[in-house]
């Protein structure tokens, strides 16, 4: 493969990668859950990933081949670790990109309306989002007149993002063609973003302070008290996935290591370099919009910098147009990177055998892996057909964090190496008793904010004033609405106490063997808060990806198990 990547490259393939998405669409989600105090979520998902990134790095400087975390769990876990990690990497980057395709095109068809050229709904919309909408009885005008206009065959409505499928399938052409063709469009799609995103602030800013706007970030809740947090710290965890979802992307510059002119010095400077850039400018852009907008405001806003500038809002109609065109830019450099790294991890499955040696490809001119690019774009195209952007964001950040915790982890277990001047090394603090004091100060810690915490965290049921809160706001004469919605905040609250609860006793079990193993501070504390970010990840997310696991073990020992090289050894 060709060698033609330098720092600056890599550096902006991460910001390509991991402002888009979450920042132009995702953001707005997250905002409505935690208001203001999703800056907290923010601060902690970028120190998460701040210590995978030293752990990514790490690996990236003793193993500077593609692959990714498939690569560094192979070295540090083995063949079946390897394959999980590899399966799950599937959802990060091919699932990932459909979310990415879905609000591409919402923004796109947006900036269509502006030139006054309208698509027909049915042509722009996902077909479960609109049967998911029909079905709860939405009078949403754009849904009903996808519903009510689309062609019908065989009594199935013909509804579809065409949109989406267009995008995906011209950017599995531009990544066939080659690293220099992509990374050349990469950069100029990342220099316009950055220009808008900083105007974005700027005006934004400005207006906030100028137009007395301070005051929206400490709202009023709904017992009237006026709160950074208004839903409280449980509201910041509920925006987990949309937090994390706008970090997604710093570890798809692991996978070009094998086109980096210096892969084991400028990878780990590239994916820490974006990481810093990114986090900045995501918290100046949430200031921004709770500044600006009462943070109720963001339900079911799926374009949350244009909106800020609406006429009810800011009033900035050319900051309108220019977002519109900012966010096609954005995310279209997004879809460009998550294309290009799930061939290369499939090309490191396959040279392993466990994928058929027809992944590993190489086109003869183009120097790309074709055929893994050409079955991306069918992986990430066809679901596009029958999924919606819900489920496929809670499936995608719950699988890269599972992926980010085995990474921490397999940091622990490699060897000890003499530094090397010119490669990147992991800062060694030694987490013998550093660990151990940090999980027994934040038990203390929690324990004397909420003397409670222990009790409601080993209870698993509603207490009277939770279902109180579940059901405010339904009328009283729908029991069955009712009972929906309670068991469904039972389930929740079950879920995350569980997940909590499991939390503890691991972080508890780890600082017993940090204790004798003298393990290193900075992946344990990569480790300890990637796991804390999965206690926020619903029921459904767990059993949809536990489905996905089943059924990538089933494929393993059916094909994996049986051809891959180890198996051939032994």
């Amino acid at each position: 493969m060709k060698r033609v990547l330098t720092l600056k490259d890599l550096t902006f393939f991460g910001i390509a990668a991991i402002l888009g998405a979450g920042s132009f669409s995702s953001l707005g989600g997250a905002v409505f859950h935690g208001g203001p105090g999703v800056i907290i979520l923010f601060v902690i998902t970028a120190i998460a990933c701040a210590f995978t990134a030293f752990c990514y790095s790490e690996f990236a400087s003793r193993i500077p081949v593609a692959g990714s975390a498939y690569t560094y769990a192979y070295a540090s876990f083995g063949e079946l670790f390897a394959w999980i990690i590899g399966w799950a990497l599937i959802m990060e980057y091919s699932i990932g990109n459909i979310y990415v395709a879905y609000s591409w095109s919402d923004y796109f068809t947006s900036f269509l309306e502006k030139l006054n050229i309208h698509m027909p709904e049915y042509l722009c919309t996902s077909y479960m989002e609109v049967k998911h909408a029909m079905a709860d009885g939405s009078a949403a005008k754009d849904v009903l007149e996808a519903w009510n206009n689309a062609p019908v065959i065989g009594g199935l409505h013909i509804i579809f993002d065409l949109p989406a499928l267009v995008i995906n399938l011209l950017i599995t052409y531009l990544v066939l063609r080659g690293i220099k063709e992509s990374r050349n469009f990469s950069n100029v799609m990342v220099i316009l973003k950055m220009i808008v995103v900083t105007m974005v602030i700027l005006v934004g800013g400005y207006l906030v302070f100028s137009k007395g706007l301070t005051p929206n970030w400490k709202p009023a809740n709904d017992a009237g008290i006026h709160s950074f947090m208004p839903n409280g710290f449980s509201g910041v965890m509920a925006a987990v996935s949309g937090v994390f979802f706008a970090y997604i992307g710093f570890d798809a510059v692991s996978v070009l290591a094998e086109e980096s002119k210096n892969p084991q010095r400028d990878l780990p400077r590239g994916m820490i370099l974006s990481l810093v850039i990114c986090t900045v400018v995501y918290i100046l852009l949430t200031l921004v919009l709770t500044g600006a907008v009462n943070y109720r405001n963001y339900e079911g806003i799926g374009d949350p910098l244009a909106f800020v500038f609406e006429k009810q809002n800011l009033n900035v109609g050319w900051m309108q147009f220019f977002v519109s065109i900012a966010a096609v830019i954005a995310m279209t450099s997004v879809l460009l990177v998550f294309q290009m790294g799930q061939p290369r991890i499939w090309m490191c499955m396959s040279r392993d055998g466990l994928l058929p040696s027809v992944f590993q490809k190489i086109h003869p001119k183009y120097k790309t892996p074709s055929f893994s690019t050409i079955v991306t774009g069918l992986v990430v195209g066809i679901p596009i057909l029958f999924t919606d952007k819900t489920f496929v964001l809670d499936f995608t950040s719950i699988a890269t964090l599972f992926a980010f915790v085995l990474v921490c982890g397999g940091v622990l277990l490699i060897p000890k190496r003499e530094k090397e001047a010119g490669k990147f090394h992991i800062p060694y603090i030694n987490g013998q008793f550093l660990f151990p004091a940090i999980i027994i100060g934040s038990l203390i810690i929690v324990y004397y904010f909420n003397h409670q915490y222990f009790q409601q965290l080993f209870n698993l049921h509603l207490t009277a004033e939770e279902t109180k809160v579940a059901v405010a706001g339904i009328d009283p004469q729908k029991p069955e609405i009712i009972k929906y919605a309670t068991d469904n905040a039972a389930l929740a609250k079950e879920t995350i106490n569980i997940s909590t609860i499991i939390f503890w006793i691991v972080c508890i079990i780890v600082s017993v063997i940090t204790f004798v193993k003298k393990y290193s501070l900075v992946p344990l504390l990569g480790l300890g808060t990637c796991l804390y970010l999965l206690t926020g990840m619903t029921s459904k997310n767990w059993a949809w990806f536990s489905s996905w696991l089943v059924l990538g073990l089933i494929i393993y020992f059916l094909y994996g198990y049986r051809k891959s090289k180890l198996a051939a050894k032994s």
